[in-house]
């Protein structure tokens, strides 16, 4: 069996790897000139390191990233209104990891290069288009001036081409753009001092802005940490389109973001001060698309952010990816045809990421900030008497087990 992956992100080289594991070949097609290592900081969460252990990633993934030890929810004013340990502390067999995604995605495309050889990547094409039959699939790429480079014969044909996904839009090309909804994002990271446990995660605020922050590598000296924080505004309602096109490589206006800043007050760490030292971040609006009624076409499916984008709450955009590539390859290894295997994969996965694109909507697990913001706008005394702690674990709790990391062993840490 032979599959071609289009997309060269997270997703695309995580099912590369998986396909090979089990004796499938596979080759990869991405329209940039090279696989960068592009983006932020991220969260991959136990159940997807799980994953990535199992293809003898571990140990790469800790020279790299930083071992998440607990997550505090706070209000604006850094008022505590939940902590709960992470990975390994919270009883999973793996850990939970800050890394810069464009970190992740190195480890596991240099994964593929020693794997399945350099040739089994190839950069500079866009698919232009494919058909299928009973025999098989065939993709036609081309380069950035429009000549054709390549055609490539195989079994299925997996889109993992991200949110503006290519695969997605032919087999639905009556979509329309991805939904935003009124919510800009500004994302940076710089050296800064270690905070509480060095390997804690801080998510403050509420309806209106958020921020977040936390390390996702070690700093070149002792003490200091690669940290991360991102920042989360309601600029409209979501009925217009963003004023700016989604890309993750575009610059973020200092004099835009300041501003939002400002009314936060985190005890932890000076969050001003961490965002003006930053030389350079970038701004997103928070876009997603509405859950599919299929992903699978015949020979064709989707994975990743180009079946299920989702808003970047709760952790799960890469994790959902990784989780995506093992069950599509199991389904490949047990099934007695592709397309029955493609089937199974779509009807395993899809109800599952659709909850969560649908959850992250409400917020997700950071619903419990939002509650707090909308009943103590200006703060509290006795967080119990706002929320009692049955409803905040009900919040975050039940959003885990939606999304599928929620172990026997979790524990509400006092």
């Amino acid at each position: 069996m032979k599959a071609i992956i289009v997309g060269g992100g997270i997703g695309g080289l995580t099912t590369a790897l998986m396909l090979h594991s089990r004796g499938i070949t596979a080759e990869l097609y991405e329209q940039t000139d090279a696989i960068r290592e592009l983006g932020v900081g991220i969260n991959t969460l136990p159940h997807a390191i799980k994953e990535l252990k199992q293809l003898g990633l571990l140990d790469r993934l800790d020279e790299v990233a930083i071992r998440t030890y607990e997550l505090i929810y706070t209000n604006r004013f850094g008022q505590e209104i939940w902590r709960e340990p992470r990975g390994i502390e919270a009883g999973f067999d793996v850990p939970q990891f800050s890394i810069h995604r464009g970190r992740l995605q190195a480890v596991i495309h240099r994964a593929v290069e020693q794997r399945l050889g350099r040739e089994a990547i190839r950069t500079g094409c866009r698919l232009g288009a494919f058909n299928q039959d009973e025999g098989g699939v065939s993709a036609y790429f081309f380069d950035r001036a429009g000549r054709h480079v390549h055609t490539s014969r195989g079994d299925i044909l997996i889109g993992a081409d991200g949110i503006h996904s290519t695969v997605r839009n032919k087999l639905f090309p009556n979509e329309g753009p991805p939904c935003w909804n009124g919510i800009m994002l500004w994302r940076g990271a710089t050296e800064w001092p270690a905070f509480l446990t060095g390997r804690s995660m801080i998510v403050a605020g509420g309806m209106r802005a958020k921020v977040v922050v936390y390390p996702i590598a070690e700093g070149w000296r002792p003490g200091v940490k690669l940290t991360n924080w991102a920042v989360a505004v309601r600029l409209g309602d979501g009925s217009s389109p963003p004023p700016r096109r989604e890309d993750w490589s575009r610059p973020g206006s200092r004099e835009e973001l300041m501003p939002h800043v400002e009314r936060f007050s985190i005890p932890h760490l000076n969050v001003s001060q961490l965002i003006e030292q930053t030389p350079e971040f970038w701004e997103y609006p928070m876009c997603d698309r509405d859950p599919l009624p299929r992903w699978t076409h015949g020979r064709i499916t989707l994975l990743g952010d180009a079946a299920h984008p989702m808003y970047p709450v709760g952790s799960n955009g890469a994790s959902q990816a990784i989780l995506d590539a093992r069950c599509l390859a199991d389904n490949l290894v047990a099934a007695e045809h592709p397309v029955q295997a493609l089937v199974s994969y779509e009807r395993e996965r899809l109800p599952k990421t659709a909850e969560i694109v649908r959850s992250n909507r409400t917020g997700g697990p950071e619903g419990v900030i939002d509650a707090v913001e909308e009943l103590a706008p200006n703060g509290f005394t006795d967080i119990d008497k706002v929320l009692s702690h049955e409803d905040r674990a009900a919040i975050v709790r039940g959003y885990a087990r939606k999304a599928g990391f929620s172990p026997d062993k979790l524990s509400h840490a006092a």
